[in-house]
């Protein structure tokens, strides 16, 4: 078990890298192109090393239920898109924040989609994300950006994305729900960045996009190996590593230097999920919140 925990820690740690490398890109090439490196890169990976044995080439493109499958695909075509804008347009910190919110959308569509029974800690649990999130972005208070309604409506699609994974899980192979996602959203990218103009990266700039193609296919192939050797429950916790990693590597590599505020914010969103996996540890030792947040690959 303790190894799974560490290599939880290590794969949310590289997702951060593969986040900051994102930004680092932001002004530099469009999104559509970064979102097209960063997903043929990690897909070709992930296809290549994560496909079960005894299952063909065709085996891994058939469906059993095409509907949810495609439109699972295309949820997730769509949060990473703006996911990346958001990434490039606002500070690391705050991205993180509002895309926490995943967990706590996932409970309010539980209950409405899965019929799912919410108690009144996971109820607190999602007030105590919301109020979080308000202090760290302060409406009102400040002049908010595209990128932080990009990131809450990536927070929102991640859900959505979450719930019809749910409903497939025990239907459709894992390859193949995330290889139509992958499929959907290199097409995407690559029309669109036909279409906007394409950029040669320069060396330095190949590498970076490297990184973030790595990172996201490493990242989910720690995931998946942490969670066959530890319990989800056990695993949970380590997901709210990222924001600590949010904070230094936005102030290490890109100046940004939250206050007293957005720090008393994230940890208020960190204790909110925190919140959700002590109760159902309690409530006969299992969880039912997926501790993946986001839309992942």
């Amino acid at each position: 078990m303790k190894n799974g925990i560490l290599l939880a820690l290590l794969a949310y740690a590289t997702y951060a890298w593969s986040d900051a490398a994102i930004k680092a890109l932001g002004g530099s090439m469009s999104v559509f192109q970064i979102g097209f490196f960063q997903l043929t890169i990690a897909g070709s990976l992930l296809v290549l090393l994560t496909r079960p044995e005894g299952n063909g080439w065709r085996d891994f493109w058939r469906m059993n239920h095409p509907l949810p499958v495609q439109a699972r695909a295309i949820i997730g075509l769509v949060a990473g898109v703006i996911g990346v804008y958001a990434f490039t347009t606002i500070p690391l910190a705050e991205v993180y924040a509002l895309a926490f919110l995943s967990p706590l959308f996932v409970t309010i569509l539980s209950m409405v989609f899965l019929k799912e029974q919410i108690g009144p800690w996971r109820w607190a649990a999602v007030i105590v994300g919301f109020l979080g999130v308000l202090v760290v972005v302060r409406p009102g208070f400040r002049v908010l950006e595209l990128g932080h309604g990009a990131a809450l409506m990536m927070a929102v699609l991640s859900a959505a994305s979450i719930i019809l994974q749910r409903s497939l899980a025990a239907r459709e192979r894992t390859t193949t729900i995330l290889g139509y996602l992958i499929l959907y959203a290199v097409l995407f990218n690559g029309v669109a960045t036909a279409a906007t103009g394409f950029k040669v990266p320069q060396w330095n700039e190949a590498a970076i996009l490297l990184v973030t193609g790595a990172g996201a296919a490493a990242g989910h192939m720690f995931l998946m190996r942490a969670i066959r050797m530890a319990p989800v429950n056990q695993l949970a916790p380590t997901h709210y590593s990222q924001i600590a990693w949010a904070v230094l590597l936005g102030a290490v590599l890109f100046g940004e230097k939250p206050d007293v505020w957005s720090l008393a914010g994230l940890a208020v969103i960190a204790f909110s999920g925190l919140l959700i996996v002590a109760r159902e540890r309690i409530r006969l030792g299992t969880v039912r919140w997926n501790p993946f947040g986001r839309t992942r690959l």
